[in-house]
């Protein structure tokens, strides 16, 4: 069972959460007792005209951001992102979920989760949603401290929430799974 599915009994708050996979996808990505192989994760953070990537090291213990996507339409996108995934050898994805300050969802969140269901279906991998709230201004935070032009923060920006949101997933099933039963 997954220690981030909503009302599992987490503490680790309503939103961050799997889409549920299909047990008609392909056992090929599990191991012998259901559990994933050892691959790195993805991270995205989902925008309208953009795209940022961040992937694990093989242990999954750190993120790294990769080029920012530039979205043009869902073929060329996902076309993309299997090249990354091959690249990569990624065996689940974590993605941005935009909720509102009251943690109420909107209709960004709801696309969220359609763009998720998709990422699934297309490539027969275990995706995750996890609160997104307030990364992008932490991402900006963080970059305003380095010696980068506006022009290439405003660039860089999108990369470090996708590194913000996988680490955050990360972390967080570090500790879930240390807790333990």
């Amino acid at each position: 069972m997954d220690p981030l599915v909503k009302g599992e009994g987490n503490n680790l708050g309503a939103y961050n959460r799997a889409v549920e996979f299909d047990q008609n996808d392909s056992a090929q990505e599990r191991g012998t007792a259901g559990e994933l192989r050892a691959g790195r994760i993805l991270g995205l953070d989902v925008g309208s005209r953009r795209i940022g990537i961040a992937v694990s090291d093989p242990l999954g213990i750190t993120a790294q951001g990769l080029q920012t996507l530039q979205r043009r339409n869902k073929r060329y996108d996902f076309e993309y992102l299997q090249q990354v995934i091959q690249q990569y050898d990624v065996r689940e994805i974590v993605v941005g979920l935009p909720l509102r300050m009251s943690g109420a969802e909107g209709t960004q969140s709801e696309k969220m989760q359609g763009f998720a269901e998709d990422l699934r279906k297309r490539f027969r991998l275990p995706v995750h949603l996890w609160d997104e709230r307030l990364t992008s201004a932490e991402a900006n935070r963080l970059l305003r401290e380095t010696d980068l032009s506006i022009e290439k923060r405003g660039k860089a920006v999108d990369r470090m929430a996708a590194i913000l949101i996988l680490q955050g997933w990360m972390e967080s099933r570090r500790r879930t799974l240390d807790l333990g039963p």
